[in-house]
């Protein structure tokens, strides 16, 4: 796969306000080494962490959580990471798919590839998705550091910066709303 990232370097980077949802039975944020690589991405690149949580694989507090985000006019996009895959207590997918207004479809296509690159087949596990909620990107990640790092570095990274050319989804941002 050829991986070509273009930015208009004479436009002026414009950081978004990201939160990050952290989904787990067996961590709290003291050990949270999913989210801590996906914040210190996010910070690196120049973007506004604007909150951080850890929740339960519960879909009820999951929903919560990202509702919360979503309500509020200064976040732009939640992350979620964990609860994607397949045994009975991942249920990110179903406390999430149900908010989204339209999903994007390309994120997941997009993430099954770069993650096949790193892990092979074994992509068939996750069930990565992305959508808008009222004017809010949500993208769900698989809960290995692994995971979040092909997503981050080879998408988010990329859509999440205003400069890249040749369209991202930022300079979408003040249209997400329309009627």
């Amino acid at each position: 796969m050829t991986k070509t990232h273009r930015l208009d370097e004479a436009k002026a980077f414009v950081a978004v306000n990201i939160a990050l949802l952290t989904i787990s039975d067996t961590r709290d944020l003291s050990d949270d080494k999913s989210g801590d690589t996906l914040a210190a991405r996010v910070t690196e690149a120049g973007h506004h962490l604007a909150a951080r949580a850890l929740v339960r694989d519960d879909k009820g507090a999951i929903a919560g959580q990202v509702e919360t985000w979503i309500a509020d006019p200064s976040i732009d996009v939640v992350i979620t990471t964990g609860g994607t895959g397949l045994t009975g207590r991942d249920v990110t997918v179903e406390a999430i798919r149900p908010l989204f207004e339209k999903e994007i479809e390309g994120f997941s296509v997009l993430f099954h590839q770069v993650s096949f690159t790193t892990v092979g087949t074994s992509t068939i596990q996750s069930r990565a998705c992305g959508g808008l909620a009222r004017g809010t990107y949500i993208f769900c990640l698989p809960g290995s550091p692994g995971a979040v790092k092909d997503g981050w570095d080879n998408i988010l990274k990329w859509q999440l910066d205003n400069r890249h050319l040749p369209c991202n989804l930022v300079e979408l941002m003040p249209r997400l709303l329309e009627k």
